[in-house]
C-alpha cells in the first residue's frame, strides 16, 4: 500500500519518536502495531464475530445521560461511581455477592432486569472501550473498571 493510499478501517499511521520519525501503523481494534503498511486482509481482528456479556453500570453526573431506572437525576461524582463499582467488584470476586443479583439491584442499565445480560453483540455495536474490553476477556472472566461515555462498568463475558 502506498503512503498516499487510505488505510483500512481501524488502522492509523503514527510517527515513531525512538526510530528517527519512521512511520508505523497501529490497529485501534487489536491494539497491535507494525512497521509495514496494512493490507485489507489485516483489518479483520482475530476472535469470534460475536460475544455475549453481562455488565454492571454505575452512572455519574458526568455520564452522557445522568439518569436511570434507579435515580433521575444521578448526582454522584465519577470518583464516587468508581469507588462504588470497586466495592461491588471486590464482593463478587470474593464470592460474597452474585453478579446477576447485584446487577439486578445496583446497575443503572435497563439490562438490570436480566441480571445485567446484554445478550449477544458484534463489533461496532457497543462503545469502543466496552467492546474492546469484552472481546479481550475470556468466557467467564470479569473485567476491571471500564470507562465509557455512559458511565463506569464491570463486564462478565458469558459466551
Amino acid at each position: 500500500m502506498a503512503d498516499s493510499a487510505p488505510l483500512p478501517s481501524g488502522w492509523i499511521a503514527k510517527t515513531s519518536k525512538s526510530h528517527e520519525g519512521r512511520t508505523y501503523y497501529f490497529n485501534t481494534v487489536t491494539g497491535k502495531s507494525q512497521w509495514d503498511a496494512p493490507t485489507s486482509a489485516a483489518v479483520a481482528p482475530a476472535g469470534p464475530a460475536t460475544v455475549r456479556a453481562s455488565h454492571i453500570l454505575v452512572k455519574h453526573a458526568g455520564s452522557r445521560r445522568p439518569a436511570s431506572w434507579r435515580a433521575d437525576p444521578i448526582t454522584i461524582s465519577k470518583e464516587e461511581a468508581l469507588e462504588k463499582l470497586a466495592g461491588i467488584r471486590r464482593a463478587i470476586v470474593a464470592g460474597e455477592a452474585d453478579f446477576a443479583e447485584v446487577a439486578s439491584k445496583e446497575s443503572d442499565c435497563s439490562s438490570a432486569r436480566r441480571g445485567g445480560d446484554l445478550g449477544e453483540f458484534g463489533r461496532g455495536q457497543m462503545q469502543r472501550p466496552f467492546e474492546e474490553a469484552t472481546y479481550a476477556l475470556k468466557v467467564g472472566e470479569l473485567s476491571g473498571t471500564v470507562d465509557t461515555d455512559s458511565g463506569v462498568h464491570i463486564i462478565l463475558r458469558t459466551a
